[in-house]
C-alpha cells in the first residue's frame, strides 16, 4: 500500500476485480450469478464446472497477471468432496502468484473435520451454503463487506 498525502494508507482497488467461481451445480451457479451481479455489478465473475477447467485457466493465466481472480470461491463438491480438496492443494502447489490467490470454500457440509482441513490446507474463509435465494443474499452482502471494503488482498504480481 501506499501513503496517501494525509499519511495514511490507501487500500488498493478490487473494484475491477476477478472472480474465479469453480461450482458444478447449475442452480447455485444461478442464485449465485445473480445475486453477485447485483451486489458486485463492477466484478468479473468466470465460472468453471470442474477442477481440470480451474487449473487450465490458472495455468493459462500464470504469466497474465492481469487476469488472475483476486479471488477463487471453490465448491468442495466437485462432485465429490475429494476432488475438491485435490482441487485446493493443487492450486496452493502452484506458483507464485496463484497459490496467493485467497480461495473461500462453500460447502454443504457442516462438518467439523471438514472445517478444519479446509483451514489446514490453506482456505481464508470456510462458508456453508444456503438454503434460500434471501440467505445467499445475505451470504453475499457479508462477502461484499468484507471482501471488497474490508481485506486487502496480496498483489498479483510475477516475481522471476
Amino acid at each position: 500500500m501506499s501513503p496517501t498525502r494525509s499519511g495514511l494508507f490507501s487500500k488498493p482497488t478490487t473494484q475491477q476485480a476477478k472472480l474465479l467461481l469453480i461450482e458444478d451445480n447449475d442452480d447455485h451457479w444461478l442464485v449465485m450469478k445473480q445475486v453477485l451481479a447485483r451486489l458486485l455489478p463492477q466484478a468479473t465473475l468466470q465460472r468453471v464446472t470442474t477442477a481440470q477447467e480451474g487449473l487450465s485457466l490458472l495455468q493459462e493465466w500464470t504469466y497474465q497477471e492481469w487476469e488472475l481472480p483476486k479471488l477463487i470461491l471453490l465448491d468442495l463438491y466437485l462432485p465429490t468432496a475429494q476432488e475438491g480438496w485435490q482441487f485446493l492443494r493443487q492450486i496452493k502447489a502452484m506458483a507464485l502468484p496463484c497459490s496467493l490467490i485467497p480461495i473461500i470454500l462453500l460447502s454443504i457440509s457442516v462438518s467439523q473435520q471438514d472445517i478444519e482441513t479446509a483451514y489446514q490446507l490453506g482456505v481464508a474463509s470456510y462458508l456453508v451454503k444456503p438454503t434460500t435465494p434471501s440467505a445467499w443474499e445475505s451470504l453475499f452482502r457479508c462477502f461484499h463487506t468484507y471482501w471488497w471494503e474490508t481485506a486487502i488482498l496480496p498483489p498479483t504480481q510475477i516475481s522471476f
